[in-house]
Protein backbone atom coordinates (compact mmCIF):
# COMPACT_ATOMS: atom_id res chain seq x y z
CA UNK A 1 0.00 0.00 0.00
CA UNK A 2 2.72 2.49 1.10
CA UNK A 3 4.28 1.77 -2.64
CA UNK A 4 1.43 2.78 -4.26
CA UNK A 5 0.85 5.36 -2.40
CA UNK A 6 4.31 6.65 -3.26
CA UNK A 7 4.13 5.91 -6.53
CA UNK A 8 1.09 8.04 -7.05
CA UNK A 9 2.81 10.88 -5.35
CA UNK A 10 5.23 10.87 -7.46
CA UNK A 11 3.25 10.73 -10.45
CA UNK A 12 1.93 13.56 -9.08
CA UNK A 13 4.94 15.75 -8.72
CA UNK A 14 5.71 14.97 -12.27
CA UNK A 15 2.32 16.27 -13.55
CA UNK A 16 2.79 18.95 -11.43
CA UNK A 17 5.66 20.25 -12.95
CA UNK A 18 5.01 19.30 -16.18
CA UNK A 19 1.84 21.22 -16.15
CA UNK A 20 4.04 24.33 -14.76
CA UNK A 21 6.64 23.94 -16.95
CA UNK A 22 3.63 24.29 -19.93
CA UNK A 23 1.87 26.86 -18.50
CA UNK A 24 5.24 28.68 -18.35
CA UNK A 25 6.02 28.46 -22.26
CA UNK A 26 2.41 29.31 -22.70
CA UNK A 27 2.92 32.86 -20.80
CA UNK A 28 6.06 33.26 -22.15
CA UNK A 29 4.71 32.84 -25.89
CA UNK A 30 1.40 34.83 -24.78
CA UNK A 31 3.65 38.04 -24.35
CA UNK A 32 6.45 37.42 -26.66
CA UNK A 33 4.54 35.71 -29.69
CA UNK A 34 7.26 36.95 -32.06
CA UNK A 35 9.42 34.70 -30.91
CA UNK A 36 7.34 30.93 -31.18
CA UNK A 37 4.99 32.11 -34.20
CA UNK A 38 7.49 33.47 -36.05
CA UNK A 39 9.64 31.31 -38.56
CA UNK A 40 12.17 32.55 -40.78
CA UNK A 41 14.36 30.13 -42.46
CA UNK A 42 16.92 33.32 -43.66
CA UNK A 43 18.43 33.62 -47.07
CA UNK A 44 17.66 30.47 -49.10
CA UNK A 45 17.14 29.41 -52.44
CA UNK A 46 14.21 26.97 -53.85
CA UNK A 47 12.32 25.66 -56.96
CA UNK A 48 9.31 27.94 -56.21
CA UNK A 49 7.88 30.24 -54.11
CA UNK A 50 4.27 29.41 -52.13
CA UNK A 51 2.50 32.76 -51.44
CA UNK A 52 -0.87 31.82 -49.19
CA UNK A 53 -3.72 33.67 -49.43
CA UNK A 54 -5.22 36.08 -46.55
CA UNK A 55 -3.38 38.73 -44.57
CA UNK A 56 -3.43 42.33 -45.97
CA UNK A 57 -1.77 41.88 -48.82
CA UNK A 58 1.77 42.20 -47.57
CA UNK A 59 2.77 38.54 -48.63
CA UNK A 60 2.79 38.84 -52.64
CA UNK A 61 5.14 42.32 -51.48
CA UNK A 62 7.40 40.25 -49.64
CA UNK A 63 7.53 37.12 -53.06
CA UNK A 64 8.31 39.57 -55.35
CA UNK A 65 11.15 40.86 -53.19
CA UNK A 66 12.23 37.07 -52.60
CA UNK A 67 11.89 36.77 -56.62
CA UNK A 68 14.22 40.08 -57.73
CA UNK A 69 16.76 38.25 -55.39
CA UNK A 70 16.09 35.65 -56.90
CA UNK A 71 15.34 33.05 -53.88
CA UNK A 72 13.25 31.09 -56.50
CA UNK A 73 12.38 31.32 -60.17
CA UNK A 74 8.65 30.69 -59.92
CA UNK A 75 5.66 31.79 -57.61
CA UNK A 76 2.75 29.90 -56.48
CA UNK A 77 -0.11 31.91 -55.52
CA UNK A 78 -2.77 29.76 -53.46
CA UNK A 79 -6.22 30.92 -52.37
CA UNK A 80 -9.61 31.60 -53.76
CA UNK A 81 -10.21 34.91 -54.27
CA UNK A 82 -6.89 36.35 -52.95
CA UNK A 83 -4.76 34.86 -56.41
CA UNK A 84 -6.22 37.56 -57.99
CA UNK A 85 -5.38 40.43 -56.29
CA UNK A 86 -1.96 38.55 -55.21
CA UNK A 87 -1.56 37.95 -58.96
CA UNK A 88 -2.30 41.89 -59.89
CA UNK A 89 0.46 42.72 -56.98
CA UNK A 90 2.86 40.36 -58.38
CA UNK A 91 2.86 42.26 -61.33
CA UNK A 92 2.78 45.67 -60.58
CA UNK A 93 6.09 44.85 -59.16
CA UNK A 94 7.69 43.55 -62.21
CA UNK A 95 7.18 39.66 -61.93
CA UNK A 96 6.74 38.44 -65.19
CA UNK A 97 3.48 36.86 -65.97
CA UNK A 98 4.96 33.90 -67.42
CA UNK A 99 6.69 33.00 -63.88
CA UNK A 100 3.39 32.82 -61.78
CA UNK A 101 0.49 30.36 -61.10
CA UNK A 102 -2.46 30.26 -59.23
CA UNK A 103 -4.10 27.81 -57.58
CA UNK A 104 -7.70 29.05 -56.71
CA UNK A 105 -9.62 27.01 -54.54
CA UNK A 106 -8.37 26.73 -51.38
CA UNK A 107 -9.90 28.56 -48.00
CA UNK A 108 -8.10 27.44 -45.20
CA UNK A 109 -4.25 26.96 -44.57
CA UNK A 110 -4.64 22.93 -44.45
CA UNK A 111 -6.03 23.52 -47.89
CA UNK A 112 -3.37 25.58 -49.28
CA UNK A 113 -1.14 23.11 -48.46
CA UNK A 114 -3.51 19.62 -49.95
CA UNK A 115 -4.04 21.31 -53.31
CA UNK A 116 -0.72 23.33 -53.31
CA UNK A 117 1.36 19.71 -52.59
CA UNK A 118 -0.77 18.45 -55.06
CA UNK A 119 0.66 20.95 -57.85
CA UNK A 120 4.29 20.87 -56.58
CA UNK A 121 4.59 17.04 -56.81
CA UNK A 122 3.26 16.57 -59.91
CA UNK A 123 6.06 19.56 -61.47
CA UNK A 124 8.86 17.24 -59.26
CA UNK A 125 8.96 20.00 -56.93
CA UNK A 126 12.10 19.23 -54.52
CA UNK A 127 11.69 22.33 -52.44
CA UNK A 128 9.60 25.33 -51.01
CA UNK A 129 9.74 28.95 -49.59
CA UNK A 130 6.13 29.47 -48.00
CA UNK A 131 5.76 33.26 -47.64
CA UNK A 132 3.09 34.17 -45.56
CA UNK A 133 2.92 36.90 -42.66
CA UNK A 134 5.17 36.36 -39.55
CA UNK A 135 2.37 35.44 -37.19
CA UNK A 136 1.34 32.41 -39.50
CA UNK A 137 4.70 31.34 -40.52
CA UNK A 138 4.63 28.31 -37.76
CA UNK A 139 1.73 26.57 -38.13
CA UNK A 140 1.87 27.28 -42.64
CA UNK A 141 5.28 25.62 -42.51
CA UNK A 142 4.16 23.07 -40.03
CA UNK A 143 1.72 22.19 -41.94
CA UNK A 144 3.10 21.67 -45.37
CA UNK A 145 5.59 19.93 -43.81
CA UNK A 146 3.15 17.24 -42.14
CA UNK A 147 1.30 16.64 -45.81
CA UNK A 148 4.28 16.54 -47.73
CA UNK A 149 7.50 15.43 -45.75
CA UNK A 150 9.17 14.46 -48.80
CA UNK A 151 9.70 18.25 -50.26
CA UNK A 152 11.91 20.20 -48.33
CA UNK A 153 10.01 23.77 -47.02
CA UNK A 154 11.45 26.62 -45.35
CA UNK A 155 9.67 30.08 -44.32
CA UNK A 156 10.63 33.54 -44.89
CA UNK A 157 7.60 35.83 -44.10
CA UNK A 158 6.85 39.26 -44.39
CA UNK A 159 7.23 41.18 -41.10
CA UNK A 160 3.85 43.50 -41.48
CA UNK A 161 2.61 44.58 -38.33
CA UNK A 162 6.08 42.80 -36.71
CA UNK A 163 6.87 45.67 -34.30
CA UNK A 164 5.04 46.14 -31.09
CA UNK A 165 3.31 49.47 -32.15
CA UNK A 166 1.63 47.88 -34.47
CA UNK A 167 -0.17 45.16 -32.84
CA UNK A 168 -2.72 47.90 -31.59
CA UNK A 169 -3.95 48.63 -34.74
CA UNK A 170 -7.05 47.62 -35.75
CA UNK A 171 -7.41 43.68 -36.55
CA UNK A 172 -3.59 42.89 -36.24
CA UNK A 173 -3.60 41.97 -32.39
CA UNK A 174 -6.54 39.94 -32.78
CA UNK A 175 -4.63 37.71 -36.25
CA UNK A 176 -1.67 37.31 -34.35
CA UNK A 177 -3.31 36.26 -31.07
CA UNK A 178 -5.87 33.78 -33.14
CA UNK A 179 -2.81 31.97 -34.18
CA UNK A 180 -2.42 30.40 -30.40
CA UNK A 181 -5.65 28.91 -31.09
CA UNK A 182 -4.99 27.74 -34.45
CA UNK A 183 -1.97 26.13 -33.84
CA UNK A 184 -3.53 23.39 -30.95
CA UNK A 185 -6.77 22.92 -33.39
CA UNK A 186 -4.49 21.95 -36.26
CA UNK A 187 -2.45 19.25 -34.19
CA UNK A 188 -5.75 17.99 -32.68
CA UNK A 189 -7.85 18.30 -35.87
CA UNK A 190 -4.92 17.05 -38.63
CA UNK A 191 -2.18 15.89 -36.64
CA UNK A 192 -0.04 19.09 -37.13
CA UNK A 193 2.55 19.12 -34.39
CA UNK A 194 3.44 22.84 -34.17
CA UNK A 195 7.19 21.67 -32.71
Amino acid sequence: MAVIRKLILGLLKVFLLVTALLALVAVAAWFYPEKFLCVDSGPVSADVLVVLGGGVHERPVRAAELFQQHAAPRILLTGAGDDVINLSILLKDGVPRGNIERESDSLTTRENAIFSIKRLRAQHVRSVILVTTWYHARRALKTFEHYAPEIKFYSRPSYYAFDRDDWSKPGNFKRMRLEFLKLPGYWLRYGVNPF
